[in-house]
């Protein structure tokens, strides 16, 4: 038998008509569905949310978002250690998202108030986690009542660091979190909603309504497309480490241990009072190919359009969830 890797993990797919496709609705249980997304809302966060890419938070200025409604502000010291505080000088409330960095410290630009890791009165440090592809900070008052805070983020399963490529997209719906998890939940839609992205897609096993935890997670087996009837065939799982995370990893075909990791960070509401939600999505990759490698030594020129192609299924997706909402909110 020859054990040889194959020249090219792409394989010629059988792609039905979009409309000739098996339908999906049956399985599709809103029951099962709901029930996960409810599952994962209850899961401990640690008081962890997404705020950005880790490329994004530099040392030369601040970097700004509004986090389940508050100012928070991140950068980078001289050593790349990332730090965070609230977004408004304890001065006289001067916005920080555009403060310049000198040393370890934000100066603010109205009065040239110097804020460091340390914080000050009237302006307290928040805790910060960079894990190398995302950056976290921790809200402890925005807690549960009985949640702890935790030292870091919980994260899901990723690939080894060495060799791996990453790249991440931002973007934004008129949803809550919960939207965007029932829409990652649900993945009964991929094949029907983005058939510019998935040739055929298949639910193996879904977790039922009253799955234990360590059941708790979605099978699929699905081809991605690449070029004309040409993808690759894989399976994946779906599960949520934490309450506004659903990890998507490659358990079997090429790739195996790559993840793509869906992030809903909860921001403020918009002027019309609806919720305005975050989608941090990170595509962490990973192959024992030896051409992957050659991969990674061109990352800069990769990230752009790794991140073009999850914008574009996040326009659908997005979509999806503010649909969701507006059923459920009545807006």
């Amino acid at each position: 038998m020859d054990e040889r890797e194959p020249r090219t993990p792409l394989r010629r797919l059988r792609i039905p008509r979009w409309a000739e496709q098996e339908p999906s609705w049956r399985d599709a249980s809103p029951t099962l569905i709901r029930a996960a997304a409810d599952r994962a809302a209850a899961r401990p966060s640690g008081g962890w949310f997404v705020l950005a890419g880790s490329r994004e938070v530099r040392a030369d200025r601040a970097y700004g978002r509004i986090v389940a409604g508050r100012e928070v502000v991140a950068w980078r010291d001289t050593a790349g250690g990332v730090h965070a505080g609230p977004g408004a000088c304890p001065h006289l409330g001067a916005a920080l998202c555009d403060a310049p960095v000198h040393g370890d410290a934000l100066v603010c630009r109205w009065h040239g108030m110097s804020l460091g890791p340390g914080g000050r009165p009237g302006w307290p440090s928040l805790p910060a986690f960079d894990d190398g592809v995302l950056t976290w900070v921790r809200l402890d008052d925005a807690l549960p009542d009985g949640e702890a805070p935790t030292e870091r983020p919980l994260l899901g399963p990723r690939p080894p660091r060495a060799g791996s490529f990453d790249a991440v997209a931002t973007a934004f719906g008129r949803c809550e979190p919960t939207d965007v998890i029932a829409n990652r939940l649900d993945p009964w839609h991929g094949s029907w909603l983005h058939p510019y992205s998935f040739a055929t897609l298949r639910v193996l096993s879904a977790p039922p309504v009253d799955c234990p935890s360590a059941e708790d997670r979605f099978l699929v087996e699905v081809s991605f497309k690449v070029a004309g009837p040409f993808g690759v065939p894989v399976r994946a799982e779906f599960s949520c480490p934490d309450p506004r995370t659903v990890t998507m990893e490659i358990v079997d075909g090429e790739g195996t241990g790559s993840v793509v990791e869906t992030h809903a960070t909860p921001l403020r509401p918009g002027p019309d009072g609806a919720a305005r939600t975050a989608v941090i999505e990170a595509v962490v990759a990973y192959s024992g190919r030896r051409g992957f490698a050659r991969a990674t030594t061109v990352a800069r020129a990769l990230r752009p359009l790794v991140a073009s192609t999850a914008s574009r299924l996040w326009r659908d997706d997005i979509a999806y969830a503010e649909r969701r909402y507006a059923l459920r909110s009545g807006r």
